[in-house]
């Protein structure tokens, strides 16, 4: 922009050509000059005025439209969250091995309150507590008359209850749309599944959330869109699962034990074909954890995976597998028992004092020698055995696909002693889960390969970690058999189905040190069919008591072997495995060519 110059040269010689004052022209130019700033500044107030009532409308004007978008939508309480955040309700179904469902989705209603709408509040609340007898008039008026505006009454309701509420007819009774967790089996499966709460909650919706077992471990997974709903399929078989769980608990009850737990495995992929642990409860109602007492009288409580235990004699057949493997004996080697075992200061003893004098490792094994095994835990070795434990998984915690496994940390000695190889060897000092013994009695059914359990389905055979030989295991498997055919484990036989297994009996530990004299842990680990094995079952029943006889049997013979065997007749079928005649030995046939 040009300015116009206050004393122009052409007007200023005019000026004194003519005779007027040149002073008079800069004034005017001056004035003129001032009123054109003037001018500017005006416009631009004005500019700047006109920009900020539009702001201050706007801004109004959204307050305005937020006040009303509030007073128009339903009341709920206030919680943390992220602006603009969804509550995404939505869960992916649980199925068993076979697609049969486990867990889904229910569409109900939740009951809330809004006080301030009410037209009788002690009518409301009268009929309320009618309605659900877990909820107390009193309270519930106390609350309604209070200063609260909004208020949740109930988090599920049935169709039931939500017709009689809505007979109430109060305004202020309002209901909001729901999709609970639900669990259509009950019981069965209960530690597997877990159970489920609700997350954030809002009237509209609700956040669905695991809380133990598979729904808290898939937690994440099973409330991710991107599965498009596609179920989460697990290793259970539903049916073998029912009937495990129905021979258990009568086996539980018939033996008097406090409790009782079974794991069944697929030797060859490491799957859990059916897990239970007793007592169990209705994952669609979970019970409140204990807040004292012993955490193992809670039914909440997975002694499968979280139980930890002193198996006993089971582990003998590790012993045994271990010195073979290391070329230190054979299933013939002789070895005597009879001899006086002295360890670290303690005399090794056998079961009621017996003496069973020179047997072979295959004798140790069936008859359950504490000094046979004993004899051949010093000859491994202190460093070899707790290598080989380790490589067996028993000192570490499962790795199974439950948050509760990570609690069923095994327990053993800080420092690994000749005395605590020699007890170890035979299932004392050191203590796991039965998952634990499954998994190491599948390596010893597959041909020497540990596999990691999984309770997710499984497309194809896993890699494992090979612990011994095939002839080993081998070897082993067929002192397993002479167990049940010819040693402690009589009972476990089974028409049509070879069994294998050892028996284990511990003397429970006290809280406070020491060991009960009349309450044990029994313990029965087999396999099925010991010919060709396709399974391994754990039986654990927690203080058993056989009382048939003029005196209480407590040992895994008596207590345990018995209800694994039924339980084996009854899922055997189920598994699709055919009775079948036990093929025998050839026994001095050489086989040739021509």
């Amino acid at each position: 922009m040009i300015r116009t110059p206050l004393r122009p040269l052409a007007r200023i010689l005019e000026a004194r050509a003519s005779g007027e004052n040149p002073d008079a022209i800069e004034r005017e130019n001056l004035r003129i000059r001032h009123e054109q700033m003037r001018d500017k500044a005006r416009t631009r107030a004005e500019g700047r005025l006109l920009i900020l009532s539009v702001i201050f409308f706007c801004a109004f004007g959204v307050i305005g439209a937020r006040m009303g978008v509030l007073a128009a939508t339903e009341p709920s309480e206030p919680r943390a969250a992220a602006a603009g955040s969804i509550i995404q309700a939505q869960r992916a179904d649980i199925t068993d091995r076979h697609g049969r469902i486990l867990a889904t989705n229910f569409e109900t209603h939740a009951l809330y309150a809004q006080p301030l709408q009410m037209v009788d509040k002690e009518r409301v609340a009268a009929e309320l507590a009618a309605i659900f007898p877990d909820l107390k008039q009193e309270k519930l008026l106390k609350e309604f008359t209070g200063k609260r505006k909004f208020l949740w009454i109930k988090k599920k309701l049935s169709p039931e209850q939500k017709q009689a509420v809505h007979n109430i007819g109060d305004p202020g009774l309002l209901f909001g749309p729901r999709e609970m967790r639900l669990y259509p089996n009950g019981k069965l499966a209960a530690h597997v599944m877990g159970g489920a709460s609700f997350g954030r909650e809002g009237v509209h919706a609700a956040e669905v959330i695991g809380v133990a077992g598979v729904e808290k471990y898939f937690d994440v997974e099973l409330r991710d869109p991107a599965r498009s709903g596609a179920p989460l399929a697990l290793s259970l078989d539903l049916t073998v699962q029912a009937a495990a769980e129905r021979v258990l608990y009568g086996g539980m009850k018939l033996m008097n034990a406090k409790g009782a737990a079974s794991v069944l495995m697929d030797v060859h992929t490491g799957e859990i074909i059916s897990i239970v642990s007793l007592p169990d409860f209705d994952p669609n109602a979970r019970p409140s954890p204990l807040i004292e007492g012993d955490a193992s009288d809670s039914p909440l409580f997975n002694r499968a995976v979280q139980g930890v235990y002193e198996l006993g004699s089971a582990y003998k057949i590790f012993t045994a597998a271990q010195a073979m493997d290391l070329n230190l004996v054979n299933h013939q080697t002789m070895i005597d028992t009879g001899k006086a075992l002295r360890v670290g200061g303690f005399n090794i003893g056998e079961f009621k004092k017996k003496n069973y004098g020179v047997l072979s490792v295959a004798d140790i094994i069936v008859k359950s020698s504490n000094r046979g095994t004993g004899r051949l835990a010093l000859q491994i070795g202190v460093k070899r055995q707790k290598e080989f434990m380790k490589l067996m998984g028993f000192m570490d915690y499962t790795p199974l696909e439950i948050v509760e496994a990570k609690g069923g940390k095994p327990l053993y000695p800080e420092r690994w002693t000749d005395l605590s190889a020699v007890t170890i060897s035979y299932g004392h000092g050191i203590s796991n889960s039965p998952l634990h013994l499954a998994a190491g009695y599948a390596a010893l059914a597959n041909g020497g390969t540990y596999i990691k359990p999984t309770i997710v389905k499984r497309k194809g055979a896993p890699q494992g970690t090979r612990v011994m030989r095939e002839d080993t295991a081998r070897y082993a498997r067929q002192m397993l058999r002479k167990v049940v055919t010819e040693g402690t484990a009589s009972f476990g036989e089974v028409q049509g189905y070879a069994v294998g297994g050892k028996t284990g009996t511990a003397d429970k530990p006290k809280p406070r040190g020491g060991y009960y004299k009349d309450k044990v842990i029994a313990t029965f680990a087999s396999l099925f069919p010991a010919h060709n094995p396709k399974y391994v079952l754990v039986v654990t029943l927690d203080e058993p008591s056989e009382t048939s006889g003029k005196k209480p049997r407590r040992t895994a013979g008596w207590t345990a072997v018995p209800v694994a065997a039924e339980m084996i007749g009854r899922v055997a079928p189920l598994l699709g495995l055919r009775p079948e005649i036990e093929p025998g030995e050839l026994a001095g046939i050489t086989l040739t060519s021509n």
